[in-house]
């Protein structure tokens, strides 16, 4: 793997984080899926880890 395809994961899994994370704020505010917030706010959670991670992993690589 390289660097820029590290941060490319890393861009991926950070904007599915935020689609994850505006679905919970969504879901939260509503009757009928106000019980799935819980599951999109850990489903942002660890994508949000895995962003960091290919961030963190990107750094140790060269370009």
């Amino acid at each position: 793997m390289t660097r820029d395809q590290a941060l490319t994961e890393a861009r991926e899994a950070a904007a599915k984080a935020k689609k994850l994370a505006e679905e919970a704020e969504r879901a939260v505010n509503s009757l009928d899926r106000h019980h799935k917030t819980e599951r999109y706010a850990a489903a942002g959670s660890a994508w949000a880890d895995v962003s960091r991670t290919y961030t963190d992993l990107a750094a140790l690589l060269e370009d």
